[in-house]
This record gives structure tokens, C-alpha cells and sequence, in this order.
């Protein structure tokens, strides 16, 4: 199943569908409620019709509301994500960015996640 493309949502959108991937199912209301600078409840339902439309969420009906949930799992638009900022930034070279990552002296990265990694790559050299 094709994903539709996180790149065609306003900024507004993209913080609705962040939501959803952080809690699954909501209703309008529970979307207006954790909105920053929530716009009103209309706006909130023609936003979740319009994402609806574009093929990002669907929705079932309980009792008298509308539960919206993500088309796509987490993981799915997760990696899809990754390999679109793999592509656009490192021309699709993982060591690439990667290393960015870690030599960025931003990323204070702890002893253990150093650890994690070095045992993913020894478990991908295995294979």
C-alpha cells in the first residue's frame, strides 16, 4: 500500500497526524484539546475530513462521534520518512548520516546508545 506523501500536508495537518501517531485513535474534540493554539472545533473536523480525503486517516463511527485513526502504521510512515531525509540530504547513504548524526557536537550521546549501535552494526555485518 502507497503511503500518501507527509510533504503534501500544511503544518497544521502535520501536527494533527503527529498525534495520531503518537496516540492512534482520537476524536475531533481529543484532537482540539492537545492542538497548540487550537483553532475551533469546525476547522478541527474539516481538517480531519480534508486528511480523511487525502487518504491519511479513516474513521468509525461511536455513538455520536467519529473515531479517526492513521491510515498507515507508525512504522510504515516512520521508514518512509527516514528514506525521503535519506535521499533529499545524503543521497540516500546511511553511513552518511550517520555519521552526521554523530559528529554533530550537539548530539551528546551516551555511552549506552553508543553501545546499541555498535551492536546493530555488528548484527548487520552477521547477516
Amino acid at each position: 500500500m502507497e503511503i500518501p506523501d507527509p510533504h503534501q500536508l500544511s503544518r497544521r495537518e502535520r501536527q494533527i497526524m503527529d498525534l495520531f501517531f503518537q496516540h492512534g485513535e482520537l476524536s475531533a474534540q481529543a484532537v482540539q484539546e492537545q492542538l497548540p493554539d487550537a483553532p475551533g472545533y469546525a476547522t478541527v473536523r474539516s481538517l480531519l475530513r480534508i486528511l480523511e480525503e487525502k487518504g491519511h486517516l479513516s474513521h468509525s463511527k461511536s455513538g455520536r462521534q467519529f473515531i479517526y485513526r492513521p491510515v498507515a502504521g507508525v512504522e510504515k510512515v516512520k521508514h518512509q520518512r527516514l528514506n525521503h531525509l535519506l535521499r533529499t540530504f545524503f543521497g540516500g547513504s546511511i553511513s552518511e548520516a550517520v555519521a552526521a548524526f554523530i559528529q554533530d557536537p550537539d548530539n551528546d550521546l551516551r555511552p549506552e546508545e553508543l553501545e546499541e549501535l555498535d551492536k546493530i552494526i555488528r548484527e548487520a555485518r552477521d547477516k
